[in-house]
């Protein structure tokens, strides 16, 4: 589990605002469930998705999403993981890809949590912000995440990385505005999810 624990360039869970952000959530909450139900809540409900309120600037690095209380999805996904590894909880990095109008291509990735719990093992979560159509939850065991893929072309990769994907950062730190980042969203096509570490052999 130690490589689920580092602190990172990206995940920079040791930043001061981020450990004094993370015991606050944490504050009398007597299990590491409860404090990672917490986390999760918290970054899904107090950290504005970029695009839903078309807010700026785009974030990436995890104390830079605190600060500015926004970003899309791999932002807020790399925000829960450093308030949960500086609370000692293993977490990891899961992605899907999904049409971006529901219809077919353009495809992206979309960015979420695994949460490793003692009692379940790893369990995944989806801190996106829910709006219309879209309600995740914190419900062990069963998974409640934002998104199903329906299509051919979507996919529900099942790998838990520790550190968020390279071309992920990339395209984020590429980016400034909500707008320019909507049209610059990273993707991974199936055929090269195994060359990106998304796919066991």
């Amino acid at each position: 589990m130690e490589k689920y624990l580092k602190t990172s360039a990206i995940i920079d869970w040791e930043n001061p605002a981020i450990v004094a952000c993370a015991k606050q959530i944490a504050w009398k909450r007597e299990t590491p469930t409860a404090i990672a139900q917490a986390c999760f809540e918290w970054v899904r409900d107090e950290i504005f998705h970029s695009f839903d309120y078309h807010l700026n600037p785009v974030t990436c690095r995890a104390s830079d999403v605190l600060q500015f209380k926004t970003g899309y999805c791999y932002a807020k996904s790399h925000l829960l993981a450093a308030l949960l590894r500086a609370n000692q909880i293993p977490t990891g990095f899961c992605y899907q890809r999904l049409s971006i109008d529901g219809t077919g291509a353009p495809y992206s990735l979309h960015g979420f949590n695994a949460i490793y719990l003692e009692a379940l093992g790893w369990y995944r979560v989806d801190a996106r912000g829910n709006k219309k159509g879209i309600k995740a939850q914190f419900t062990p065991p069963q998974e409640q995440l934002a998104f199903t893929p329906q299509l051919a072309e979507e996919a529900d990769f099942p790998v838990i990385l520790a550190e968020p994907l390279p071309l992920v950062v990339a395209a984020l730190q590429a980016q400034t505005t909500w707008d320019r980042m909507l049209d610059h969203l990273p993707d991974v096509t199936l055929e090269s999810a195994l060359h990106h570490g998304l796919k066991k052999w």
